[in-house]
């Protein structure tokens, strides 16, 4: 635990009797009330996650643009000032490098937004794979980001600004100035989100977090606004069908297996683009598919998963609990044949000893 790092909250967290553990090279809340409690306060009211360990990386630069197209699989020219789009970045093999949001700030300026355990290993690649000399700069440590979600989340935080927050639309932002939103010297207010709820992701200097964390609590308690942790985050996204980097994304799947074909543009050239061109033409040979427990149980990564016959058919990458549905849920790879990854087919768990029966079900399990 020596090399752990934390966030500008950790001692806000630990002040709230929160659980911690080791997460992406950081200490992390994984909750305060409790998974289910907080998982229901963003569906039915409003939750707030730091996930201040996120990393930042700006792009600018004459260049800037060109790097951006030929380092992730989307196309950058359908971005335009102050539109978001998430998109991922790959190996020459089509193996996943991280999957990652997209912010265009001006024709010349990006913002890329990439997971905390990742975060050293993109930049070495970003700089590795930067032949027309765009600007790079790893701003991770000097910001701080909160995600406000749920149905009260704009609500909430409409109340720290003159700024009208309803006018960002779904994977859009705004830039706030100096005293624009509560405190800050500087915002950028993104309507992305990762729990299938409505809500802002708050980026701001990572010395004014905390003090925008304590500001939203307050005005949002009586909207029943609750602090949550990354086990509600993990429930919630799963919930939603959301994949996780390290399960359902690695450098050993590719995005076309992944379920990401629609942020594939193969019409760009990226790293990868040829691979991930062959891997359609020739059709993927596993998929992911979502699925639903017919019977009591919780899926976890590394399950096997079954077909009718009980032969091997695939891998469980994530399962949890659904506090919504009361039943589990789960994420995995199975052989890419309409028996195994049809909506309703039949498939089976092995949990030890036993088999779990369950349903392949489309995600989301919960809008």
């Amino acid at each position: 635990m020596s090399d752990i790092q934390t966030t500008p909250l950790h001692a806000k967290h630990l002040a709230l009797g929160a659980k911690m553990m080791a997460f992406g090279g950081f200490d992390m809340p994984v909750q305060y009330s409790g998974i289910i409690d907080e998982h229901m306060a963003v569906r039915k009211a409003a939750g707030l996650f730091d996930v201040s360990h996120m990393g930042e990386v700006m792009v600018t630069g004459p260049s800037a643009r060109d790097f951006v197209q030929h380092l992730v699989t989307n196309d950058v020219d359908r971005l335009y000032d102050g539109r978001a789009m998430y998109t991922a970045m790959c190996k020459p093999d089509g193996g996943i490098v991280d999957d990652l949001l997209v912010y265009r700030r001006s024709s010349e300026s990006y913002m890329l937004v990439i997971n905390a355990s990742n975060i050293d290993k993109d930049v070495a690649w970003m700089k590795a794979n930067n032949p027309m000399g765009a600007e790079l700069a790893n701003v991770s440590a000097e910001m701080g980001l909160l995600a406000l979600q749920g149905p009260n989340a704009f609500t909430i935080a409409q109340q720290l600004t003159a700024l009208d927050l309803t006018a960002i639309k779904y994977y859009h932002f705004i830039e706030a100035g100096a005293g624009e939103f509560a405190e800050c010297t500087s915002a950028i207010l993104s309507h992305t989100g990762y729990t299938g709820e409505s809500g802002l992701e708050l980026y701001v200097p990572a010395s004014e977090v905390a003090g925008l964390w304590d500001t939203l609590l307050e005005v949002g308690a009586a909207h029943g606004l609750k602090p949550a942790g990354l086990g509600a985050r993990d429930t919630l996204r799963l919930e939603a069908g959301f994949s996780l980097y390290g399960h359902e994304l690695t450098e050993d799947t590719n995005t076309i297996e992944a379920g990401l074909g629609w942020v594939t543009k193969l019409n760009t050239d990226f790293i990868g683009r040829d691979a991930l061109a062959a891997v359609k033409e020739a059709g993927a040979t596993r998929r992911i598919v979502g699925f639903k427990l017919d019977g009591k149980g919780i899926a976890r990564q590394g399950y096997p998963i079954l077909n009718a016959d009980g032969d091997v058919i695939g891998e469980v990458t994530s399962g949890s609990l659904s506090p919504v549905l009361e039943c589990g849920i789960g994420l995995g790879y199975v052989a890419n044949e309409p028996a195994h990854t049809t909506p309703g087919a039949a498939i089976g768990l092995q949990v030890r000893k036993r088999v779990i029966p369950a349903t392949v079900q489309k995600p989301p399990f919960h809008k």
